[in-house]
């Protein structure tokens, strides 16, 4: 059984989905399948999946991985956030390979707060007010009751990205890290796509297409959608912990999910909710510019009108 040789660490909201999706298309890549974030190493948080609780069962998402496969990954994404998670990997699995994605933090926090009212850890539904709660919800104050965690609910600091990337780069050689920038995915995914191929040491399968995964959307129905979420988290472990299902996906929940799920635009933030979180995240968008060499001076300054 092949043992994962690369990970998908961060950040949230930042288009890991998406690039899981790709890579794990891929002819010569194995990806968990099903589990996209087993979070197994994140022992200092909780997560969905607490039943993958030791080695076994967490090698178990990887059993169809054969000679075929030159990487073998997984993307959970609270590994950057979480103070434990890469020190295990390290010691786990020394010279695993590591990729972060990252994006604007005022823009990661709104799309943080929208996919936590989605899957029903979060119940106040204005992004504003939800910002503002996160020292009382630090106290174990004002936590809805589908969260497990209410560390999930703490949008400042989930989205500290540059204090999260320096702590990395702490541990792991640069060489063993590639950094993206959601922008630079966006503007061309054909050239990231083949960064990350390259940074592998997988070839290029040729991929043109590189569609959105887990575009923003909301349910039709609220109660529909916390049945379905139940559902796909009984599935799932219905296949992994009690061995009824078959380790694969069948799509019935994916067809619920977009029969009664509809995308839509992101409403803007308001201009001075803006200027207070990039007021708020300003040091830390500059220990960006200078862990990546790179100029992110945009993210500081407000557009202009």
């Amino acid at each position: 059984m092949k043992e994962p040789n690369f990970f998908i660490i961060g950040a949230p909201k930042c288009g890991t989905t998406s690039l899981a999706q790709w890579l794990a298309e891929h002819p010569r890549i194995y990806m968990s399948p099903v589990i996209k974030e087993p979070c197994y190493f994140a022992k200092d948080l909780r997560s969905d999946h607490e039943w993958i609780d030791s080695w076994e069962a967490y090698l178990s998402l990887f059993e169809g991985a054969g000679p075929e496969h030159l990487a073998v990954g997984e993307a959970s994404t609270c590994y950057l956030f979480s103070k434990v998670a890469v020190p295990m990997i390290e010691k786990t699995l020394p010279g695993a390979k590591y990729i972060v994605m990252i994006r604007n933090p005022v823009d990661m926090a709104y799309a943080l707060h929208e996919e936590q009212l989605r899957v029903f850890k979060e119940n106040v539904e204005d992004f504003y007010t939800a910002w503002r709660l996160a020292p009382e919800r630090r106290k174990g104050r004002h936590i809805p009751p589908g969260c497990k965690d209410p560390v999930h609910l703490d949008y400042p600091a989930w989205c500290r990205l540059g204090e999260q990337l320096d702590r990395l780069f702490q541990i792991v050689p640069r060489e063993r890290v590639l950094v993206l920038v959601l922008d630079d995915v966006k503007e061309d995914p054909r050239r990231a796509y083949r960064q990350v191929l390259d940074f592998l040491g997988v070839p290029d399968d040729g991929r043109g297409r590189f569609p959105v995964y887990h575009a923003a959307h909301e349910w039709r129905r609220p109660w529909l959608g916390k049945l379905i979420h139940g559902l796909s988290r009984a599935g799932v472990w219905l296949r992994y912990r009690a061995g009824i299902l078959p380790k694969r996906r069948f799509g019935w929940i994916q067809r619920l999910q977009k029969a009664f799920a509809r995308q839509r635009p992101r409403p803007p933030l308001p201009r001075e909710v803006r200027a207070e979180l990039m007021a708020y995240f300003e040091e830390d968008i500059r220990r960006l510019e200078q862990l990546l060499d790179r100029d992110f001076s945009h993210w500081r300054t407000p557009s202009p009108t």
